[in-house]
């Protein structure tokens, strides 16, 4: 029997060759038409970041993080291979689900590690800030997520105070601030209504110190008064019912207030001689 003869080295690399092309040709046959640039040609992170891009703005999230994952893997010394990473983030979060928000928060942390004097900086910390909000749970619920989330935009206020995303942040950080807060706010309002108002008080009144500008205050006002009335501490009360009138002059809680502020406000009848 003929002895088949081992492949020569230099017929093994062609082959390896025509792979490579057949794969770049079949990933840019994924977006437009294109034409793909030569293996090994100079700006070919180039082709691959403007494919990205495009495919970016169809929110074709698989096909765009396909084409920046070849340019951050495969072109390690690109001027653009940062903002490629930033892009692989960017599509994970553009997917809007539970573990796309991990996995792109993932993304964000490892471009900190990798380019952490980079211009855009400032982005990646504001995207994984994003990306923790979004995996914050109903303040029922464990806040694990929200505190996280808290770190992470805080650590964007306190380092980036000129960014052009401080305004996006500032919005972010206060509502998962509120959300930390309503989970306090209704472990309060289990001790009022299971009538330990000391309790209640204690966890109304840390709020307050820790989150003074808690968007649902007007109902901490409530019923911290409301639990102080029931220890007869009514002078302690009435500065949180008239606070409530004056912040909040719409609150859900304003009539019930007023009505109660009146009540409490009543001159204790008089006995009648010989009573």
């Amino acid at each position: 029997m003929e002895r088949i003869q081992p492949l020569s080295f230099e017929f093994r690399r062609a082959i390896g060759l025509v792979a490579v092309v057949l794969a770049l040709s079949v990933l840019g046959a994924c977006g437009s038409k294109q034409k793909n640039p030569a293996l090994g040609q100079a700006d070919a992170d180039v082709f691959l970041f403007q494919r990205g891009n495009e495919e970016l703005a169809k929110k074709h999230w698989l096909t765009a993080r396909e084409y920046f994952r070849r340019l951050v893997d495969s072109y390690p010394q690109s001027r653009l291979r940062a903002d490629a990473k930033l892009a692989i983030g960017d599509t994970y979060l553009g997917e809007g689900r539970i573990e796309s928000y991990i996995l792109g928060a993932n993304e964000f942390r490892e471009f900190l590690q990798f380019f952490p004097s980079s211009p855009r900086a400032d982005y990646a910390v504001y995207r994984l800030g994003y990306a923790q909000s979004k995996q914050m749970l109903k303040a029922e619920r464990d806040q694990t997520a929200t505190h996280d989330a808290i770190r992470e935009l805080k650590r964007f206020l306190d380092g980036f105070p000129d960014s052009k995303y401080r305004p996006e942040v500032e919005k972010l950080y206060r509502d998962a601030r509120d959300r930390l807060a309503e989970s306090e706010f209704n472990k309060g309002l289990l001790y009022y209504r299971i009538r330990n108002p000391i309790g209640a008080v204690n966890r109304f009144t840390e709020l307050l110190k820790n989150d003074p500008e808690f968007a649902k205050r007007d109902k901490v006002y409530y019923y911290l008064a409301e639990a102080l009335v029931k220890m007869n501490l009514v002078p302690e009360a009435m500065p949180y019912y008239d606070k409530l009138l004056k912040e909040f002059p719409k609150s859900e809680y304003r009539k019930k207030t007023e009505k109660r502020m009146a009540e409490l406000q009543k001159p204790p009848e008089v006995k009648k001689a010989g009573g």
